[in-house]
Order: C-alpha cells, then sequence, then structure tokens
C-alpha cells in the first residue's frame, strides 16, 4: 500500500485543479467549505485517468514527483482503488512508474525524447496527410474546420489540457480520412506521449507556444482546401519540425 504522505500537498491539493465531473445531483456548497469534485460512480476508473492525463498535460503533476493513490482519491472524493488502476495505465503507457510501497513517479524527459517523439510522429504522419492532400476534396477538408478552429479557441484560453484535447481531435480527424484505425490508434498515443511536460519545460513558456500550433492548423486546413499542394507540403513539415 502506498504511504498515503506521499506528494500529499503541492499542485493537486485542491481537487477543484484537476478536471472531474461534479457528482450528478450534488448539493450546492456550503459558503467556506473545502471545494471537492465527486467523480460519478459510472466509469470511475475512465474518469480518474481522463482527469489525471489533464493533470499531466496542464502540470498539475510535476515530473519526478511521488505521488500516493490515497491521497488523490481523497480529492476526487473515491477511493485509492480506482486511482491506483489509473495509475497503473499510465504506467503502461509510460507517463509515470511505481514506487513500492509509496505510489507513482511521474516520469522525466528532457528535450531529447520530445524530439524523438516528434521525429516519429512525423514519420508517420507527413507521407499520409501529403498523400491525403492529392486524394480527399475539399469540401471534405472544409469539414474539418470547425476543429481547427477549436484548437485556436483553446490556445487563446490558454489551458494546456483542453488545448492537447482538441490539437489530438484535430490531428486525429484529418488522419482518419486515410480510412486506416490503427494508424489513427497509433500516431493518437504518439501525440499524446508528446504532449506530456518536459523537465524543465516552464508552463508559460508552452502556453506562448499554443497559438503558434494552433495558427498552424489553420494555415494548413486552408491551404487542404484550397488544394495548394506546395503550400501543404511545407506547413506540414514545418508543423511537426517545431512540434
Amino acid at each position: 500500500m502506498e504511504q498515503t504522505g506521499a506528494r500529499g500537498a503541492g499542485p493537486l491539493a485542491g481537487a477543484a485543479r484537476v478536471r472531474v465531473p461534479e457528482q450528478a445531483g450534488a448539493g450546492a456548497r456550503r459558503p467556506g467549505s473545502p471545494v471537492r469534485r465527486a467523480v460519478r460512480r459510472n466509469s470511475v476508473r475512465g474518469q480518474i485517468l481522463d482527469a489525471l492525463r489533464a493533470a499531466l498535460v496542464g502540470g498539475e503533476l510535476t515530473p519526478g514527483e511521488v505521488y500516493s493513490a490515497p491521497v488523490l482519491g481523497e480529492r476526487f472524493g473515491v477511493s485509492a482503488t480506482p486511482v491506483r488502476e489509473a495509475m497503473q495505465q499510465l504506467a503502461i503507457e509510460g507517463a509515470v512508474e511505481v514506487v513500492p510501497n509509496r505510489g507513482f513517479r511521474v516520469v522525466e524527459r528532457g528535450a531529447r525524447e520530445l524530439g524523438e517523439l516528434a521525429e516519429v510522429r512525423a514519420l508517420i504522419e507527413v507521407p499520409v496527410m501529403l498523400r491525403l492532400a492529392r486524394t480527399v476534396p475539399s469540401a471534405r477538408w472544409a469539414e474539418l474546420l470547425p476543429l481547427a478552429e477549436a484548437t485556436v479557441t483553446a490556445a487563446a484560453g490558454g489551458d494546456l489540457a483542453c488545448y492537447a484535447e482538441a490539437d489530438r481531435a484535430f490531428h486525429g480527424a484529418v488522419l482518419s480520412l486515410s480510412g486506416n484505425q490503427e494508424l489513427v490508434r497509433v500516431a493518437d498515443e504518439l501525440h499524446r506521449r508528446a504532449q506530456w511536460p518536459l523537465v524543465s519545460g516552464p508552463v508559460s513558456g508552452r502556453r506562448a507556444d499554443l497559438v503558434a500550433d494552433a495558427a498552424e492548423h489553420m494555415s494548413l486546413l486552408q491551404a487542404l482546401v484550397a488544394q495548394d499542394l506546395g503550400v501543404v507540403s511545407g506547413l506540414v513539415r514545418e508543423h511537426f519540425a517545431g512540434a
């Protein structure tokens, strides 16, 4: 069993900072009472996993720090079991590692690993996007404009977790036009890993990059609608070079 004192305070000391739906039918909070987000009992593990992923991307789970399942469970208003199960899934994905009798440590990553992920993503996605640019009609690309606009809105708000979801949704929708669902799954897994924070990556600096990244989505989609293959090729390669 994890020690309940492991990383009891810090970014997750207030449960309201973690994006977990409030329990349906919960009464109004009394003035001055602590803010607590209770998780609905259906699909608790999935909701906890989503919340932990959002906290990881948003910088609320600090690389190198150890977090206790019982402590996090208390923050969420659930037992330690679904938190532990969610953390074990994150361990499988490589986001955390198990620390016996203590909890889970958030993996520390450097710029080299991020660069390698960007290279692998480019090897997979760039050829597919260039092929789709030659075969998908303009009208199909135009249907994706709301998703590109959603990344712009999320970037303007500076919410890293919200942007991460919008970013993956846009890339996933583009790749889904290939009809290869296995490709979409593999690319999404790599994309998710690429969104985990660096050891020394300042949150403010990452937020500053969101607007430029979202602008590239819009420019790319506009070039695809116009079927300007030369511009598409340059934008796609540039987008992954800066990923």
